[in-house]
């Protein structure tokens, strides 16, 4: 085997073997607070291109049934990275009062919102505004 491909090849098997490799997100699963409750999703403020990095900065946990037409001031437009809970629903809108264009998230990790359009020239990072989250 030429030395090119030995290299390739450990580098392959090196980056199969790194824990989070897919990103630093939890998984839906993982879910929990310390004394056992449920929590229905997780919101970051920060993301970034190298998905290792993502779901990381400030955090903010959603209980099961939480309705926020209002975001605290200081989480308004700062969500970048979020992770739903197992037979939850996380439903966003854009503008405060549960106003402008909205979206689901069901269960899963989202660990980029930049992927994730807004009509036609913007996307859900740094503009969710409203939430509420079910189970």
């Amino acid at each position: 085997m030429s030395p090119l491909r030995l290299l390739l090849l450990a580098l392959a098997l090196a980056l199969a073997a790194v824990p989070c490799a897919q990103g630093a997100c939890p998984a839906s699963a993982d879910l929990k607070q310390s004394n056992g409750t449920r929590t229905c999703a997780k919101l970051y403020d920060k993301s970034d291109p190298y998905y290792e990095n993502c779901c990381r900065g400030a955090e903010l946990s959603l209980e099961p049934g939480a309705d926020l037409p209002y975001l605290p001031s200081n989480w308004a437009n700062t969500v970048s990275s979020l992770v739903v809970a197992p037979r939850c629903e996380l439903t966003v809108w854009s503008r405060q009062g549960k106003a402008g264009k909205t979206r689901k998230f069901s269960a899963g990790t989202y660990p980029r919102l930049e992927e994730y359009r807004r009509g036609i020239l913007g996307n859900w990072s740094n503009a969710i505004s409203a939430l509420y989250c079910r189970c």
